[in-house]
């Protein structure tokens, strides 16, 4: 794998597998959405400029994580775009935005009292974008095609 495909996500399927249809990939790509999955998988909008989307809002840490997938059923590869919007604190700067692939661990931690009177950190909460990415990811390369990541679509 080179430097630009690691910079931007980019990974080919094994080889071993036949690349399934247009319609296949769409359709495994939808399938994912579930009630067990902290994510939703749709048809994009028109302004979105993709063909699917996928989105995840984590209400606790003021996250919300969008990838727009463009099917390019020519050269058997979804393009995607990650982007995130993160709402910081009051006292910090407003909503920060990114885009492009950076996976990134978000957590949430309280100091509780410990069975020994010392207080101690301890970890309440944790979401990994990896979460969303990785299942969108493996499902692309299981049909045969290669996930390209882009910097616009």
């Amino acid at each position: 794998m080179g430097l630009w495909n690691k910079l931007t996500g980019t990974r080919h399927p094994d080889g071993r597998t036949a690349p399934l249809s247009h319609t296949a990939v769409r359709a495994v790509l939808l399938a994912l959405d579930g009630a067990e999955v902290p994510y939703r998988v749709r048809n994009a909008l028109p302004a979105e400029k993709a063909d699917l989307v996928a989105e995840c809002r984590i209400q606790r840490v003021g996250v919300r994580l969008k990838t727009r997938m463009r099917l390019v059923p020519d050269e058997q590869e979804v393009r995607f775009l990650h982007e995130r919007w993160e709402n910081r604190p009051a006292g910090n700067a407003g909503t920060q935005y990114g885009r492009g692939h950076a996976p990134a661990v978000f957590r949430q931690w309280e100091t509780r009292q410990g069975p020994d009177g010392r207080r101690h950190k301890v970890e309440v909460f944790r979401f990994d974008t990896r979460e969303m990415t990785d299942p969108l990811q493996n499902a692309v390369l299981g049909a045969g095609w290669t996930w390209r990541g882009v910097f616009r679509l």
